[in-house]
């Protein structure tokens, strides 16, 4: 895989030399291999064997930073990838194989990036569905982009993947005999309303869960019997923070008698008798409890991998 990695980049280094020193200005077009396009349409034309790879002629910017992919046919095999890669991709790749691309695979819900083994990710694309894949945020001084998917408008997750400084362009694979789907390099990505941003001023409705805490307008009351360490009261929110959606604030407008009141992240099963930050899967911040340790005050024990990556606001509280 080195060797790979190591050529890859040779021959995109030595292409760019040899630009530079041709004074080359070369205009911005598309390229695809083993595909017909016929305006936005993508239909495979190869022979199931070998693969066919569209990479689109701008990369992704701040001014467009996102695209989608509708699947008109999954053909015999649904083998069809959304991602992004390198100006100079190799077209008879699947997007994610080779270094410095990343791409979300409909037939089996796996993310590759940079490599021909990929990771569970998301749920499996059908006909129908719509692929969507955009930028959050780059790191030039690191070198790291910050990529994430979508499905049907919901954020499936993202990924890191090593930048370049051409950019990153959208790219779209095939491997099957009918494959068909529709590209739309101008898409934007607006939330679902299910997917709204969890606000100070959330009702009832918005809330997933409620153990021994009243919900009234804007206000949470701990309405449990506070008498033992289980006396836990909770309230989790209906929908996760997303990376778009990443932030809450919570005002203590009545610390009870020793403000046991603690905010923070959490599954969404997690158990109701259980502040955050006591059990695997959650981290929290304990408003009653001073001096507070440093870093953080209290965080379950699973390792950030193993647990679900929606992340669910959580609000326990238990007065005494």
């Amino acid at each position: 895989m080195d060797d790979i990695n190591l050529h890859h980049r040779f021959l995109n280094w030595r292409r760019r030399i040899r630009e530079r020193e041709m004074g080359e200005v070369r205009p911005a077009q598309e390229r695809f291999m083993r595909l017909l396009k016929n305006g936005d349409i993508l239909s495979y034309q190869g022979n199931s064997d070998e693969v066919g790879c569209y990479v689109a002629p701008q990369p992704l910017s701040k001014g467009t930073c996102y695209f989608e992919v509708t699947i008109v046919d999954t053909g015999l095999r649904g083998t069809i990838a959304v991602g992004l890669v390198p100006r100079f991709y190799r077209l008879d790749h699947q997007p994610g194989w080779l270094p410095y691309s990343v791409a979300y695979h409909a037939v089996n819900g796996k993310l590759y990036n940079g490599n021909p083994l990929g990771q569970q990710f998301g749920p499996q694309c059908v006909r129908g569905d719509r692929i969507g894949c955009g930028i959050h945020s780059e790191n030039p001084a690191a070198g790291i982009t910050t990529v994430f998917f979508t499905k049907n408008g919901r954020e499936v997750g993202s990924a890191e993947v090593p930048g370049t400084t051409e950019g990153l362009f959208p790219a779209v694979g095939m491997h099957s005999l009918g494959e068909v789907a529709r590209v739309d390099l101008q898409a934007q990505w607006l939330l679902e309303e299910d997917e709204s941003m969890m606000m100070v001023d959330s009702h009832e409705d918005d809330w997933g869960r409620l153990f021994d805490v009243r919900a009234s307008g804007t206000l949470l009351e701990y309405v449990g019997k506070g008498k033992s360490i289980m006396d836990v009261g909770l309230a989790q929110a209906r929908q996760p923070l997303t990376t778009r959606c990443h932030y809450f604030e919570v005002e203590i407008v009545d610390a009870g008698e020793k403000c046991y009141i603690a905010l923070g992240l959490a599954r969404r099963d997690y158990p109701k008798n259980r502040h955050p930050g006591w059990s695997r899967g959650s981290v929290a911040y304990h408003a009653g409890i001073r001096p507070l340790p440093s870093p953080p005050p209290f965080q379950g024990s699973a390792p950030p991998n193993s647990i679900s990556p929606a992340w669910f606001f959580l609000l326990l509280l238990l007065r005494c």
